[in-house]
């Protein structure tokens, strides 16, 4: 690194401007994704226009009296295709809509970031004494890692090693879950129309059979996109909140898992800023990940709302115990107890990363019950008091 870099990198001025530089470049790269988006979307559309008009054609020759089955033959084979190109451009679609709204985020937080840097700058640098924020508290043993163990001049190296290298992980996840997923369905369905490409000719009546079976993996591939767009971020985190979006999310990992996962929303919810919302909501989803993975007879997720957001989730082992004797009206209830072995103890991966995006937001995170239940803890402003749904407790077992 040339001796400019370096300073380059100590100044946060500097780095502030580089962040600059970066923001160019992203709202470049945003304006060419929304003008792909439309392209694919104006085609999509077309393709779909057509593939309507050859199934109608289609119907019009089965219902014939007596009909061309060279004609039958040729609008089958175009609807094939005309599906197909549909499907895989409605695919391309939501594909560049989730990057879209992923680098929009990302952009955004790069801006917040810069002026903060800026901020700095005009403090008078990284040696001023508020220049770093203490993330001591937040998490229970993350005292003692804040500004006072850090070198100055070694701050934004550090600071830009991480974002690069949390860039890559996630650009290697998405990648691999692409080509495991979507991608690797897409494949098949290809494989399938080309099948049914070659029978329309030689069996019509094979034919219809395999659009059926084709049609299927059309619907599964939709689905299985779906829930990779909701892995790589809920659009209903969003639009509803946290309530609802913890409520999909343990339905849905609970049916795949095969494991009852028990929901309560205590209290009268509200929306969080977006940062909070969107870090509870993967905290939790990595804690029921990774309760689930030890496969527990079920797991428990309670969120609890007041002055301050307080989320549990336990591993249970036993079946829950029946109705206690309260009074009338109580809205208490006691949170099941978890499993006391250490079988079901909370993978030491998800912990981890738990922690480290605690120690981000200022949020209290516990370790309980020798690793079978996690406690979150979350401060919410004064401000923050817009009312949401007091849905009560809600359960999603499968």
């Amino acid at each position: 690194m040339t001796e400019p870099e370096t300073a380059g990198a100590r100044d946060p001025g500097g780095f502030a401007d580089r962040i600059r530089t970066e923001l160019a470049v992203l709202d470049a790269e945003l304006i060419e994704i929304e003008l792909l988006v439309q392209q694919a979307r104006s085609e999509a559309e077309r393709h779909e226009t057509k593939r309507s008009q050859t199934a109608d054609r289609v119907a019009t020759i089965r219902g014939s009296a007596t009909p061309n089955q060279t004609d039958l033959a040729e609008a089958s084979g175009q609807l094939v295709q005309l599906t197909r190109r549909a499907v895989m451009m409605e695919s391309q679609v939501d594909v560049l809509q989730g990057k879209q709204k992923a680098l929009g985020r990302y952009r955004d937080a790069l801006e917040r970031y810069g002026g903060e840097l800026r901020g700095v700058a005009d403090g008078g640098g990284w040696s001023a004494a508020d220049a770093l924020p203490s993330a001591s508290g937040a998490v229970p043993g993350a005292a003692g890692q804040g500004a006072a163990g850090l070198d100055d001049g070694d701050v934004p190296a550090a600071v830009s090693r991480l974002v690069l290298t949390a860039q890559e992980d996630l650009r290697r996840d998405i990648a691999r879950a692409m080509h495991d997923g979507p991608a690797q369905s897409l494949t098949n369905i290809v494989l399938q129309a080309q099948i049914v490409d070659r029978l329309v000719d030689r069996d019509p009546a094979l034919a219809r059979a395999e659009v059926k079976a084709l049609i299927a993996m059309v619907q599964a591939t939709l689905e299985a996109t779906k829930s990779f767009i909701f892995d790589v971020r809920p659009m209903v985190l969003d639009d509803l909140g946290l309530v609802p979006t913890i409520r999909r999310a343990a339905r849905d990992r609970g049916r795949r898992a095969q494991i009852a996962v028990d929901f309560d929303s205590l209290g009268t919810d509200r929306r969080l800023a977006m940062e909070l919302e969107s870090g509870l909501f993967r905290m939790i989803d990595q804690a029921l990940a990774g309760y689930l993975s030890m496969a527990p007879r079920r797991v428990v997720i309670r969120l609890d709302w007041g002055d301050q957001v307080e989320a549990r989730i336990a591993a249970v082992a036993e079946p829950a115990a029946g109705p206690s004797e309260e009074a009338p009206g109580e809205t208490t209830p006691a949170t099941p107890a978890a499993d006391t072995g250490s079988s079901h103890a909370l993978p030491a991966k998800a912990w981890r990363e738990i922690v480290q995006r605690a120690g981000t937001l200022g949020v209290v995170a516990e370790l309980l019950a020798d690793g079978n239940e996690v406690r979150l803890v979350a401060q919410v402003p004064a401000d923050e008091t817009s009312p949401g749904s007091d849905d009560g407790p809600a359960t999603a077992a499968d």
